[in-house]
């Protein structure tokens, strides 16, 4: 059996409805894994979740407010009851609101600080409490952060948004640091994803013309591609397969790590 086989695994996905997610939720279930789809777009994940199910997963949708303690609690607690236990969760979920500086947005940063750091937060506590020993799943498992490119190179128009990764990574640490000392049998590590053309790589496009960064979408992406040295833009597939590994018994013996998935823009 090959180290980075799933079967039998069961994992979380936040904002798995669309985007990265669902890539994300479509890698675990090629893997063998069962997954539940965590979003606030019923109608959208729902169908995610069922376009999983007819290609052969076990899949389900559970609502998820990645801001909400007590929404943690239930998806937590439903997911474990619909799949019969929880291996994986993948803290995706992320808002990205571009900005200058000299502009920014008291609203919009929170905004990010809510949904990017305490949504992870959360997820990274019911994670441990689901999955260590004594909790509801009990058997240990794997907590994939996400991130972001953004973590590691100064870009601008986005600093709100770069502190907010900056932020998972270190809490990803810290959380792989408190889950080993404590026994929990829980590895945390993080992906920073390069730019991807998702709806929401679009519009990050789109906003740097509309601060007058640059100007066009094509020249933005233009010289994102220009420092990457793989010399393209990265595809859902890219992300999704790294999270898998680290998901997987491929990456037993990695906790606390930041895994660039970038092309080589962040290097």
């Amino acid at each position: 059996m090959s180290v980075f086989d799933l079967a039998g695994r069961r994992a979380l996905v936040t904002g798995g409805a669309r985007g990265l997610g669902a890539g994300m939720a479509e890698a675990l279930a090629r893997a063998g894994a069962a997954v539940a789809i965590g979003d606030i777009r019923e109608d959208l994940g729902k169908a995610t979740a069922e376009s999983l199910r007819e290609a052969g997963a076990t899949a389900a949708f559970v609502p998820l407010d990645v801001t909400e303690d007590a929404s943690w609690e239930s998806a937590v607690a439903r997911t474990i009851d619909e799949l019969g236990g929880l291996d994986i969760v993948v803290n995706n979920a992320g808002v990205e609101i571009s900005g200058l500086v000299v502009d920014l947005d008291p609203a919009d940063v929170r905004r990010m600080l809510e949904v990017n750091v305490l949504g992870v937060a959360l997820g990274t506590k019911h994670a441990f409490r689901a999955m260590r020993p004594g909790g509801p799943a009990g058997g240990g498992g794997a907590v994939v952060n996400i991130a972001s490119v953004a973590a590691t190179i100064p870009f601008p128009g986005i600093a709100g948004y770069s502190a907010t990764k900056s932020a998972v990574d270190r809490l990803t640490r810290v959380a792989a640091l408190e889950s080993g000392k404590l026994g929990y049998g829980v590895r945390v590590n993080c992906v920073h994803p390069g730019l991807v053309p998702t709806e929401m790589g679009a519009r990050l496009a789109e906003d740097m013309v509309a601060l007058g960064l640059w100007p066009s979408a094509e020249a933005a992406v233009g010289d994102v591609i220009g420092l990457t040295p793989l010399g393209r833009l990265g595809e859902a597939a890219d992300m999704a397969d790294a999270v898998v590994f680290l998901a997987s018994d491929g990456a037993r013996f990695i906790t606390g790590a930041g895994l660039p998935v970038d092309g080589g823009m962040g290097m």
